[in-house]
C-alpha cells in the first residue's frame, strides 16, 4: 500500500486529455487563418495604395489594434457568455470577413475587413487561451504550454511563407478564400469543450491551480508579494481571497504581472515588423529569401518555446527573459543587412529563437503568479501585449522607414527594444527576492 501510495505521489497528471486535443483543432484553424494572410494581406494593401508602405502598415496595425480593443473585452464577454460562444464568435469573425477581401483592393476596406479579423482572432485568442490554461496541470504547465506553442506553430510555420508563396502562384482570391475557409471549419470542434465562465471559481478536485501546491501556495504567495494582485488592490494580507477574479484593470497595475507582459510586447514589436516589411525590404529578385526568412523565423520560434518550456518546469522561467530579449534584438539588429540574403535568414531565425523564449517564459510566469479565476486576466494582458506590440510596430516602422530607409529602421527598432532590459531585470531581481 505504501508502495502504491509512493507511487501515486511520484506520477505526473496526463498532459494531453480529449478536451486539449479539440481545443487543438480550434488553434489549428484559427493560426492557420491568421498566419495564412498576415503578411498577404500588407502585400495586397501596398499593390492597391500604389506601392507606399504606409498601406502595408496601416493594414497589419488596424488588424493588430482591433484585436487589442477585443481583447481588453473578451474577459467580461467570457464571464457572461461562456468559452463555447466567444469561440464560435471570434472563428466566424476571424474566417468570414477574408471572402470579402478580394471585393476592393482600397485601403478602407480593407482596413475594414482587418478590424472584424482582429476582432475575431481577439475572442480566439483569449477566451481560448483562458480555457486552455484550464486544462494543462499546474505542474505541467511551462511544458503544456510549450506544447500549445507547437500546435499553434506549425500551422504559422507552414502557412506565413505558404501564403506569400501561393500568392505570385495562384493570386490573392485563392488565399483569401483559404484563410476564411480554415478558421469556419475549426467551429465544428467548439460544442466539445468544456464552457466554464472565465470568471467562475474553480472548485474541482486537480484542478489547475489547485496541484503542485494547492490555492494555499498561491494565495499565500499573493500575500506576501507586493506585486501581487491582491496586494495593489489593497487587500490586507489576511484577506487575501485566491478564488476572487483578477480585473484586467488590476491587472495592468499589477507589477507581477505587467513587467512580463511589457517584455514580451517589446519583443512583439520586432515580430509585426518582420511579418508585414520582410517583403518589402528585402529586394524583390530575392523572393524566396523572404519566404525561407520567414520559415526560418516560426521553426526557430516554435523549437525554442518547447525548450523553454521544458527548461522553465525544472529550472524556473524568470531566468530566461533576459537572453531571450537579447537574442530577439540580436536577430533584428542582423536583419537589417537586408541586401544580405544569408545575413536576413539567419538574423529572422535568431529573432525567432528570442521570440520563442519569451513567448513562453512570460506567459508561464503570468499563469503561475495568479489562481485559476485570473486565467481570464492573465491571457488577455499577454495577448494584448502581443498584439499591441506588433500594431505599434508595424504602424510606427512603416512611418520610421519611410525617412530613414529599411535598413536603418530594423537597427532602430533593435535599440528600441534593449530599453526592455530594465523591466526584465527588475522582475528578475524580485523573482530571486521570492524564492
Amino acid at each position: 500500500m505504501l508502495n502504491s501510495q509512493a507511487e501515486g505521489a511520484g506520477s505526473r497528471p496526463p498532459l494531453v486529455t480529449r478536451p486539449l486535443l479539440l481545443r487543438f483543432v480550434s488553434i489549428i484553424g484559427a493560426s492557420t487563418s491568421f498566419y495564412l494572410l498576415l503578411s498577404v494581406v500588407p502585400l495586397y494593401a501596398e499593390v492597391g495604395g500604389g506601392g507606399h508602405g504606409d498601406a502595408a502598415g496601416l493594414a497589419t496595425g488596424t488588424l493588430m489594434l482591433a484585436t487589442v480593443g477585443g481583447e481588453l473585452a473578451t474577459p467580461r464577454l467570457v464571464a457572461r457568455f461562456g468559452y463555447r460562444l466567444m469561440l464560435v464568435a471570434g472563428l466566424f469573425l476571424l474566417g468570414a470577413p477574408a471572402f470579402a477581401l478580394a471585393a476592393s483592393g482600397s485601403a478602407v476596406w480593407i482596413a475594414a475587413v482587418c478590424a472584424l479579423r482582429g476582432l475575431g482572432f481577439a475572442f480566439t485568442v483569449v477566451a481560448g487561451g483562458a480555457l486552455t490554461a484550464s486544462l494543462i496541470p499546474a505542474e505541467r504547465r511551462g511544458e503544456g504550454l510549450a506544447l500549445v506553442g507547437i500546435v499553434t506553430g506549425i500551422p504559422s510555420l507552414v502557412a506565413l511563407p505558404l501564403g506569400v508563396w501561393l500568392v505570385d502562384h495562384v493570386g490573392y482570391g485563392p488565399v483569401f478564400a483559404a484563410g476564411a475557409v480554415a478558421a469556419l471549419a475549426a467551429i465544428v470542434s467548439v460544442p466539445g469543450l468544456p464552457d466554464r465562465e472565465a470568471g467562475a471559481p474553480d472548485r474541482e478536485a486537480g484542478a489547475p491551480g489547485r496541484e503542485a501546491g494547492s490555492p494555499g501556495r498561491d494565495a499565500g504567495l499573493r500575500g506576501r508579494d507586493p506585486d501581487s494582485p491582491d496586494r495593489e488592490a489593497g487587500r490586507p494580507d489576511r484577506e487575501a481571497d485566491p478564488e476572487r477574479p483578477i480585473g484586467v484593470t488590476a491587472g495592468f497595475r499589477t507589477p507581477a504581472l505587467a513587467r512580463p507582459a511589457l517584455v514580451f510586447a517589446a519583443t512583439a514589436l520586432a515580430a509585426g515588423i518582420l511579418v508585414t516589411f520582410l517583403p518589402l525590404a528585402v529586394p524583390s529578385a530575392s523572393a524566396g529569401v523572404v519566404a525561407t526568412a520567414l520559415f526560418a523565423q516560426t521553426a526557430a520560434a516554435t523549437a525554442a518555446r518547447w525548450v523553454a518550456g521544458r527548461h522553465g518546469d525544472r529550472h524556473g522561467p524568470a531566468a530566461l527573459l533576459l537572453p531571450g530579449l537579447a537574442v530577439a534584438a540580436g536577430g533584428v539588429l542582423l536583419t537589417a543587412l537586408t541586401h544580405s540574403p544569408v545575413a536576413v535568414v539567419l538574423g529572422t531565425a535568431l529573432f525567432g529563437v528570442g521570440f520563442g523564449i519569451t513567448q513562453n517564459a512570460t506567459l508561464t510566469l503570468m499563469y503561475a503568479r495568479v489562481p485559476a479565476s485570473g486565467y481570464g486576466t492573465v491571457s488577455a494582458l499577454w495577448n494584448f501585449a502581443f498584439d499591441a506590440g506588433m500594431g505599434v510596430g508595424a504602424v510606427g516602422f512603416g512611418v520610421l522607414a519611410g525617412r530613414t530607409g529599411y535598413p536603418w529602421a530594423f537597427a532602430l527598432t533593435a535599440v528600441l527594444m534593449l530599453t526592455a532590459l530594465a523591466p526584465a531585470r527588475r522582475d528578475r531581481r524580485t523573482e530571486g527576492a521570492r524564492a
